[in-house]
């Protein structure tokens, strides 16, 4: 797996080779030769390593690396430093003046002549490695057959430790019964999904061991899918069957569709109940899928065990039912820990504290088991305690002989990721500590400032990097924790063992220098520096460690001197001080001089923003949310590459006579740059305005903005307030253009909760937008918003939301997603196939004053969240007439009465959906989409669900 993330790491530096060469930076042509032969290395380099990787498990010998792992590391690494020393030295030059002129350079500043040197030993590091391998050359691995990816031993004949699994198996057993009346007559695809570790697989097993031994089914197999082609599983299958023996050896596992119709042919007119554990991909499935006649009857069930969430759901697309594993609670937890961890005589020994364990194993079974069976043999409860095997659990993860299942569990979900950039991404968790939610819009904007994505043509490097989070979160390897109301991830996390074997992993491969838990966990390169707590307070403890070399640098809590001088992390791409607690504005002048800088967040006491900051002209996001700052620079809009602005403040015009460097950069040269369409920004979320500004000028010469968040707030000393400039700069944004991005999704959040909102009213069609947020004083709803093309999520946020406001929504025939924020609604009705493409419905109201929603409205809806403590029963919304509701979402402080209502209704509905309670989260991407501040007296505060409903939980952030 190694050899994967250094494959990756060099694909990305390629292109810097071939940036270096297109550009020459007026580089010797001895210096060009040596560039160009790293070019043919490094080549030839990946395509050796792709070749081992994708060489079949039992033919190692066929395509063995010309260079140790180590060689090749050590080599990429320092070809690295060479090519960003090369970058940073052309950045500097390139901002010349009269003031740069007179200040010298850094003494780390690489010169021509150490570069034309690194390179030359970089040409030497290859022969060198290539002599090496021939002295000791590896020899190759006999062929054979590869490793059976199942396990030892069949899970039918074991006995499972299944604790805390009875509704799982009641439910389970009711899908699997006979159709009901009036339900379709047709085969049944039943999926159980979850996380590694939460005891599908035993849990199919026993329901498989349960109705197996009936009378009901003709015909019944359980087959293994994991690692293994189509081909392979359906031969199982007909091997279950007891076809003839003979026949099943010479079985051509290659044709897939001649084994379907042997399949068929063993099931026609036939009752069956078939498992397939641990289905991996969405073709494998669709490949078997035709294998199974779709009986009359209606008595038939396939059972599928799978991690991914999307395979899940395809499997069960059709008359089926996807059960989705919840980790088991505290009281299971403990219970099935014990039974494995405590000897029978030590059944009445008072226990030490198993908190620590507890919280480690994150209520997975396999974890549990795995800890409970090593505390076993090392003595507990009377030997060592369970927070020393904590300290230590990495370690034994990697070496224990007890850990070796749930190893192999987890290093199968590691090495099913699909390149290199999936299992960097997920490496790069480690950088966080474990009571850290991480946003996910900062995640993905620090993945595409590292490179870890590699860009496409077609597409760039944030929607590549949402495009991998989704998929580490389809395959649960990551959770969500907080969740917005229209069902977007804000915040997530890894968990539980999870978590400890990234931390091995990342550590291990040199992917992240960590300090944590008072002691360092470093590799031999430090790249990505990770510092939490109270460990970035000793400065001796990094004395070992290059910091020119750091390329992305996160500080949690406080920091000593040297952490924080900044003249010595030149290189640096990524900034990330949002919880560094001793960050102050003395420090911002250095981090100005970090010339590669990409991705910059301030916390700390940081009050202002120098005008230098227009020295970091590689800078894609600033995120200042956790300062104090309240005036923004305008020079930050002359930065060429800056996508993302993040922050509450308003724009500075002020003219800097004093400096020569940024003499000339005032409000002309910001309009100047921004007209000629110079501008990246894509997110400005968000400033206040009181309507004067020059700025609200320019917001229409920003061709790339998608996002804007606006706070109007009319100056004090002003008798009365023109919003004409801030009507005209909100038409600009919204303007129907018709171009090839007239498409892209723009959203606006506008609060004027301290003034009228009546300038809306000047706005007009036609227009675009696909989601709108208004936080103000309404009383008609503004005409431009029912003319809105493209319109599919609506937030209106009010006092009192008039009955005129509510009835011009049901026009909106494209929304997607609508919520309702206010102290009481007027009474008023959802008429007949009104918002027929409405999927979210959230109300957020202190008086339970609910619309009348009649038969046929909103017919699609999924989920329904009724954010009102004094909801009483269930009188307020008929949920029957809803037949796709998944989910409905309470009031956190709604009676037990309440609930057991809404849960017995639930379950009489057809769809049977699930009802939960809300639960904010504190970590979440500031939105346009959190709860109004100004319903804090709701009493609305966050509530933690049993661990056996956090798999399913709504976070709302």
């Amino acid at each position: 797996m190694e050899a994967a993330i250094l494959s990756g790491s060099i694909k990305i530096m390629l292109p810097k080779l071939f940036s270096l060469v297109e550009k020459s930076w007026n580089l010797s042509k001895d210096i060009m030769r040596d560039i160009k032969f790293l070019e043919k290395e490094l080549g030839m380099i990946v395509r050796s390593i792709d070749m081992e990787l994708n060489t079949p498990r039992h033919d190692h010998g066929a395509a063995l690396l010309l260079l140790s792992m180590e060689d090749l590391r050590e080599l990429a690494h320092g070809i690295e430093d060479c090519i960003d020393s090369l970058m940073y030295r052309a950045s500097w030059k390139q901002q010349s003046s009269l003031l740069r002129r007179r200040v010298q350079s850094p003494k780390t500043l690489l010169t021509g002549l150490q570069f034309a040197q690194k390179l030359q030993r970089m040409k030497q590091m290859v022969v060198e490695a290539h002599d090496r391998r021939q002295r000791y050359p590896v020899p190759a691995q006999t062929s054979g057959a590869a490793p059976s990816p199942s396990s030892a031993s069949d899970p039918r004949l074991v006995d499972a430790d299944l604790v805390g699994v009875e509704e799982h198996r009641a439910k389970l057993l009711e899908q699997l019964a006979e159709a009901a009346e009036g339900r379709p007559m047709q085969l049944k695809v039943i999926s159980i999904v979850g996380c590694w570790g939460l005891g599908k697989t035993a849990l199919a097993a026993d329901v498989y061991r349960t109705q197996a031994g009936g009378e009901r089914f003709d015909k019944r197999a359980w087959v293994c899918a994991a690692l293994k082609s189509p081909g392979e599983v359906l031969a199982d299958m007909l091997r279950e069957f007891g076809s003839d023996c003979q026949e099943t050896l010479l079985l051509d596992t290659s044709n897939v569709s001649q084994l379907c119709v042997q399949v068929r042919n063993q099931l026609a007119n036939k009752r069956y109940f078939i498992v397939i554990d641990d289905i991996q991909t969405q073709v494998q499935w669709k490949k078997i899928k035709p294998a199974f006649p779709d009986g009359n009857d209606g008595s038939s069930r396939v059972v599928v065990t799978t991690t991914i969430q999307s395979v899940a759901s395809a499997c069960s697309s059709e008359n089926g039912y996807v059960h989705r594993m919840s980790r088991l609670d505290e009281k299971c937890s403990k219970r099935l820990f014990s039974e494995k961890a405590c000897p029978k005589k030590y059944l009445h020994y008072d226990q030490p504290d198993t908190t620590a364990i507890l919280n480690k194993c994150y209520g997975q079974p396999l974890a549990l088991i795995t800890m409970g069976e090593f505390l076993k043999s090392i003595g507990w409860p009377i030997g060592r305690t369970c927070e020393d095997a904590c300290n230590n659990i990495r370690y034994h993860m990697e070496n224990g002989e007890t850990f070796g299942d749930m190893r192999r569990a987890l290093m199968r979900s590691y090495a099913s990721l699909d390149g290199h950039a999936l299992k960097a991404c997920l490496l790069y968790f480690a950088m966080f500590p474990s009571d850290h939610p991480m946003r996910k819009k900062s995640l993905l904007r620090r993945w595409s400032a590292e490179g870890i994505v590699e860009t496409q043509a077609s597409c760039d490097a944030m929607k590549l990097a949402a495009e991998n989070f989704d998929e580490l979160m389809d395959r649960n390897l990551i959770e969500p924790i907080g969740v917005s109301n229209n069902g977007n991830v804000k915040t997530c996390q890894t968990y539980g063992m999870m978590r400890e074997f990234i931390l091995q992993l990342s550590i291990s491969q040199n992917f992240v220098t960590l300090f944590c838990d008072d002691k360092k966990e470093a590799g031999k390169y430090a790249r990505r520096l990770s510092l939490h707590h109270k460990n970035a307070k000793d400065g001796d403890r990094l004395k070992n460690i290059d910091l020119s070399l750091v390329r992305s640098l996160t500080i949690f809590g406080d920091a000593c001197k040297t952490v924080l001088n900044f003249s010595k992390y030149e290189l640096l791409r990524v900034l990330d001080l949002e919880k560094c607690d001793d960050l102050k504005d003395d420090h911002i002048k250095g981090i100005c001089n970090l010339l590669l800088l990409k991705y910059l967040s301030l916390g700390g006491s940081v009050t202002e923003l120098p005008e230098d900051i227009a020295k970091l002209e590689h800078l894609e996001a600033l995120d200042v949310r956790r300062t104090k700052v309240n005036i923004l620079p305008v020079e930050v809009f002359l930065l060429p590459c800056l996508m993302h602005i993040l922050g509450e403040f308003r724009i500075s015009g002020k003219v800097y006579k004093k400096s020569v460097f940024l003499k000339k950069k005032t409000g002309n040269e910001v309009q100047k740059f921004l007209s000629e369409g110079k501008s990246n920004i894509e997110t400005l979320a968000g400033f206040i305005t009181d309507g004067s500004e020059g700025f609200l000028h320019l917001m229409g010469h920003m061709n790339r903005l998608r996002k804007v968040k606006i706070w109007c707030k009319p100056s004090a000393t002003a008798s009365s307030t023109d919003w004409s400039d801030l009507m005209r700069a909100i038409q600009q944004f919204i303007q129907d253009k018709k171009d090839e991005n007239s498409d892209t999704a723009r959203s606006l959040s506008l609060h004027f909760d301290e003034c009228s909102g009546d300038f809306l009213d000047s706005i007009q069609g036609p227009s675009y937008l696909s989601s709108l947020k208004l936080h103000g004083n309404l009383t008609t709803l503004p005409q431009f918003v029912v003319s809105l093309r493209g319109l599919k999520e609506l937030c209106l946020s009010n006092s009192k939301l008039t009955a005129g406001v509510l009835e011009a929504l049901s026009s909106l025939k494209h929304l997607q997603y609508l919520k309702l924020i206010a102290h009481e609604i007027e009474d008023f009705s959802i008429e007949v196939h009104a918002l027929p493409r409405l999927l979210r419905l959230c109300f957020e109201l202190q008086h339970s004053t609910f619309p009348t929603i009649k038969q046929g409205a909103m017919r699609f809806l999924v989920t329904l969240q009724l954010l009102c403590k004094d909801i009483n029963d269930l009188s307020v919304i008929n949920i029957e007439c809803f037949g796709h509701l998944e989910e409905v979402i309470l009031h956190p402080q709604v009676s037990q009465e309440t609930q057991k209502q809404w849960e017995k209704a639930a379950e009489d509905h057809p769809n049977g959906p699930k009802v939960l309670l809300f639960k904010s989260g504190d970590e979440a991407e500031s939105s346009n989409d959190q709860l109004n501040p100004a319903f804090s007296r709701m009493g609305i505060s966050e509530v933690c669900p049993p661990l056996n409903e956090s798999a399913s939980s709504i976070v709302v952030s």
